[in-house]
This record gives C-alpha cells, structure tokens and sequence, in this order.
C-alpha cells in the first residue's frame, strides 16, 4: 500500500541569494520529478525588539510584506523555469513572520524535504553552513537537501552517492538514494567505509576477515532494495578510511550530481554521526547533499 504524499510536497527555503535560488531550481525539478507539489517559503523576520516596547510603523510591515513577495515571485518564475516543458508542478507560495529555524521544522512534519541553500542573506549566512541550515539539518522532521550555490549537475549524468553503516538512519538513507537514483536514472554508488584508531594500531589486527564481514554486511543491506528497485545499477565500494574523507573523495572521483548521507548512525567503526561525518560532508561537497531525517 502506498504511503499518502505530504500535503506540502517539497518545501524550498526562499531568501533571494544565490545559494536560496539554486535551491529553489534543484527543489523545483525534484518535485516534477515526483509529481508533487512544490511549497515556496519565506520567513518575515523584523527588527528587534527596542526597550521600551515601540509598535512598528505600518510602513516597515508593508516594506517587509512588499520584499517578500517579490522574492517569492521570482523564486516562483525560476521555478516554473526549471522545469521541463512536458512536466508541470503545483506551486504555493507562503510567508509567515516567524524565526525561519522554527518555521522550517514546524513545516517539515507535512513535508516530504525540506530544501535549503547552504548559506543565504542576512540571519541565513552565519557561518560556513548557514545557521538556518545547520539548525533545520538537524531538527527537522523529514530529510533535508543542502544546495549549494555552484551550478547544479546535470540531473541525466552522474551517480547518486550514498554512505551505508547499518543502523536504522542510513536504512533511510538508502531507501532515499535507491529513489533518487532511479526517479533521476543513474547508477547508486554505495559505500561502506570504515576506521578505528585502535585497531589501527594493533599489526596482527585480521583486517580480511573485517573486510569479508563488511562485504557481507553491505550485501544484505543492499539486497531487498536491488529487488525492489531492478533499474537501478549498483556499484558497490568498500574503503578501510575514515567514512567522511571517503565520502568527500568519491563525489569528487564519481561525478556524483547527489549525495546521501544520515543524520546520525553507529559509533566507531561505521558511524555516521550528524556533527562529525554527516557534518563534514556538508561542509565538503559542492554536489547537492541529502541529510536522511527519520519523521
């Protein structure tokens, strides 16, 4: 039985900088890609609070209103740009005047992804990772796509990239992955990384029997969703280095237009810890990033 679609579909970040635009083209092509709808969205935030307490002019308020929605105007026009001609997707525009943090989460429980650009203007560009990014990456509801503004791969080359370890969170990540993967008909590359500094150091440490169990593990891992998903061409890697480092080289070395990664997974050998692995890869990437959120 299939699961119903989120009433809000695709929910795109909107806040008119290069990185919020690049996510709102990548956003708005993922919708038609699963006919579903495509919510623009922008965060209202006024000035601060001034002491004593001073009732804002109706002049800022209609300003602000007047900025927000010519930037999701445009947002809107990339977005019908984006995508193909033969395709057509239900576009909604929304405002609320709200933190954007708290907003996006509140939304992303009827979402199917959030989509975010990796930094943006004003509130949005604190930090390398944007602080609206990093704090919905890491709270939302549903997975979250990070875009950064560098110029999109080309959605019919390239592999989708996915990082296996395991644990329930990098489950998703797969099932996440075997979709895009096939929705976008390319190849999967899944990889299966792992170190330990105390197993490094030990010389008679048996690492062909580690590797014949990782070989096994990331088969089972991967069987049912190959049967599930027969279109899909899997090409399997397995490293003996730290997951981070190798996811970073393989979207480099792959071409991938897509990397997979959990919010967080197993600790030591194969973690995919949300702050270490999931963290640097966002940092890292210059291909679009997908963080699997469990709802």
């Amino acid at each position: 039985m299939s699961v119903p679609a989120k009433p809000l579909g695709i929910v795109a970040a909107v806040d008119g900088s290069p990185a919020s635009n690049a996510a709102v083209v990548w956003a708005a092509r993922d919708a038609a890609m699963r006919s579903v709808p495509l919510t623009l969205f922008h965060a209202v935030v006024t000035p601060t609070a001034t002491w004593p307490p001073t009732p804002y002019p109706d002049s800022l308020l209609v300003k602000l209103e007047d900025d927000c929605r010519r930037q999701l105007a445009d947002a809107s026009k990339l977005a019908e740009e984006a995508v193909p001609t033969d395709r057509k997707v239900m576009v909604r525009k929304e405002f609320v005047y709200s933190s954007p943090v708290l907003a996006l989460i509140n939304m992303s429980e009827e979402a199917e992804m959030i989509v975010v650009g990796s930094s943006g203007r004003g509130l949005l560009a604190r930090g390398l990772l944007g602080s609206v990014s990093s704090s919905v990456v890491r709270h939302a509801r549903c997975p979250v796509a990070v875009i950064r503004d560098e110029d999109l791969p080309d959605p019919a080359h390239g592999p989708v990239l996915v990082g296996i370890d395991g644990s329930p969170v990098s489950e998703l990540a797969t099932a996440i992955a075997f979709d895009q993967a096939s929705r976008r008909g390319v190849d999967l590359v899944a990889l299966h990384a792992w170190t330990d500094i105390a197993l490094l150091e030990l010389p008679a440490f048996d690492w062909e029997a580690v590797e014949a169990d990782a070989q096994r593990s990331l088969a089972e891992n991967l069987a049912g969703w190959q049967e599930r998903y027969p279109d899909v061409t899997v090409r399997r890697l397995l490293a003996r280095d730290l997951p981070a480092q190798q996811l970073i080289q393989q979207a480099k070395t792959t071409e991938a237009q897509l990397v997979v990664v959990g919010s967080h997974g197993r600790g030591g050998l194969t973690g995919l810890i949300l702050g270490s692995v999931s963290n640097t890869v966002l940092h890292a990437v210059k291909a679009p990033v997908i963080v699997a959120r469990p709802s």
